[in-house]
């Protein structure tokens, strides 16, 4: 019977099999992907604080939607990349990549978010394309 004395590799984390190494996460819970849902249909101003005026109107005449941001700061950090995305594509400024590492999640969690919007994205244009096609 083989034995493998881990004792002498337990100081040395990059002589451990890949399979003994803790992963990077990758996936978004289900509340997580509502958030990226729902961000679909916010606009990019709703990433800016209301302005005195834009609070006494809606004050004065109520609105279409309340304020969208999450209590959360997690999920908004979420939210607002997820808002970035939907308008931009991959084109995301470094301040909201480096606020939503800040929140606690991976590089690979952006990969898997930005390359969901991005399927969402050329999905929405290819019917976009069709409607277009027909209407002529």
């Amino acid at each position: 019977m083989a034995y493998l004395d881990l004792t002498d590799m337990a100081g040395n984390a990059a002589a451990l099999p890949q399979l003994l190494m803790p992963r990077e996460e990758t996936r978004l819970s289900a509340l997580e992907w509502q958030v990226v849902a729902i961000a679909q249909r916010d606009r990019l101003s709703s990433l800016e604080a209301p302005g005195r005026l834009s609070i006494a109107l809606g004050i004065l005449f109520g609105g279409d939607r309340g304020n969208p941001r999450l209590a959360d700061p997690k999920l908004e950090a979420l939210r607002r990349i997820a808002v970035i995305a939907w308008h931009r594509g991959f084109r995301v400024p470094q301040s909201e990549i480096q606020r939503f590492h800040e929140a606690g999640y991976t590089p690979g969690q952006l990969e898997t978010l930005l390359t969901s919007i991005g399927r969402g994205r050329a999905a929405l244009n290819q019917g976009n394309h069709h409607e277009h096609a027909y209407a002529h």
